[in-house]
């Protein structure tokens, strides 16, 4: 079987188990099969990545159409994908240019390396420093594993990239305090998703805003798992009246294939020169051209105030089962259709009872259930999914 062949070739960092995962040959929509034929509601979606579900027409389309004419280029030279989807991240938000990766964590790094070399030149050599959050995800590469602020993803990689400090999220004092002759920028998640959906406050980021105009540092939002759509606002930051210097995007991006972007104001993209940095793959025309048709989806009349809409259906239907089973469900946090269910215990078993019942859903830890539906799912999906988790959720409460 191809899942014997996974283990002979394949390192060994998913930690797959066979009778656990099923083999995906098949996808449309919010739902997907196995091998088997056997067919399950999908509110994993490639850890927030098809937000617009499996093999969405106009995704398929575009990419379709450019693998029939340039695949790849190079950034030696233009294309009208990267220009196209370019123009279209930068009108629609208040950046003045973006550089493209091929990943969150890609992103990332550009985000901090520009940070870093902004600092430089504009306050001096001293200038290198990031405030991160406590609890924070911002990739796996070494030196986003550092910005980090989970030290469960640290171990075995010291010694860790220095010139990173942090502080406790929602609690801008906590940061202030960390500021000193040293830093150069503050980098947050408003949604901290691989930290187990906490939601920034609204007077956190603004309060951090503040504190980035009196010292002089850039206020970097990692949005590349709550961003494009998935809090029913194109960005997140959006919600909070708060303009970042810098904001990352991937994950959602290039609804389904590879694509990170970093953007940032008019000002501070000046602190890249030619050379400073690049990516070979970085902005594919293939992939750009499938990121330019989701931008366009999510920008369709309506569909975000849908998003939100959906929101309020299954929060609603989460709080009932809360009610029903509070020893079980002891929190739900989230925005949007990016929701985390804070089991105290149960995750991993709930989550093993719902992908029986033909509901995939993702783990965080042991404790946190954590959702993420495609924006364009259906009510009745919602419900059906619901359902689902109401009769795991018996069955673990008889037990």
């Amino acid at each position: 079987m191809l899942q014997d062949d996974e283990k002979k070739y394949i390192i060994n960092t998913y930690n797959r188990q066979r009778e656990m995962t099923p083999l995906l040959v098949k996808g449309e929509g919010t739902r997907v099969w196995d091998e088997n034929g056997r067919e399950y509601l999908d509110f994993v979606g490639g850890l927030a990545v098809n937000a617009l579900g499996h093999c969405f027409p106009p995704v398929i389309e575009a990419a379709r159409r450019q693998m029939e004419t340039v695949i790849h280029a190079s950034n030696l030279y233009y294309t009208e994908p990267q220009i196209g989807l370019a123009q279209a991240l930068v009108e629609n938000s208040p950046a003045g240019k973006v550089f493209f990766s091929n990943s969150g964590a890609e992103a990332n790094e550009a985000a901090i390396k520009l940070a870093r070399k902004y600092g430089k030149l504009q306050f001096g050599e001293e200038r290198f420093e990031i405030i991160t959050a406590l609890n924070s995800f911002h990739g796996r590469t070494l030196a986003t594993v550092t910005a980090t602020g989970q030290t469960k993803f640290h171990r075995g990689f010291e010694p860790l990239i220095p010139g990173f400090k942090y502080a406790r999220f929602n609690d801008a004092d906590s940061f202030r305090s960390q500021v000193n002759p040293h830093t150069c920028a503050v980098m947050v998640e408003p949604v901290q998703g691989e930290g187990g959906v906490h939601v920034a406050t609204k007077e956190f980021l603004q309060e951090l805003r503040q504190l980035c105009h009196e010292e002089n540092l850039l206020l970097i939002f990692d949005e590349v798992q709550c961003g494009m759509g998935r809090t029913g606002k194109l960005f997140a930051f959006e919600h909070y009246n708060v303009i970042p210097d810098i904001f990352t995007l991937a994950k959602a991006l290039g609804g389904g294939l590879p694509i990170g972007a970093m953007l940032c104001s008019e000002e501070v993209s000046r602190g890249f020169s030619p050379g400073d940095h690049a990516s070979t793959f970085g902005g594919n025309p293939v992939a750009c051209a499938a990121a330019l048709a989701v931008v366009r989806s999510l920008l369709e009349e309506g569909f975000l105030d849908l998003v939100e809409q959906k929101s309020a259906f299954l929060i609603s239907g989460l709080e009932r089962l809360q009610k029903l089973f509070p020893a079980l469900i002891r929190e739900i946090r989230g925005k949007g259709l990016i929701l985390g269910v804070e089991t105290g215990g149960e995750a991993r078993e709930i989550q093993r009872l719902c992908q029986e019942k033909g509901l995939l859903i993702n783990c965080i830890g042991e404790t946190i259930l954590r959702l993420l539906p495609p924006l364009n799912v259906a009510e009745s999906e919602l419900n059906a999914a619901l359902k689902i988790l109401e009769t795991a959720l018996q069955e673990r409460a008889v037990k």
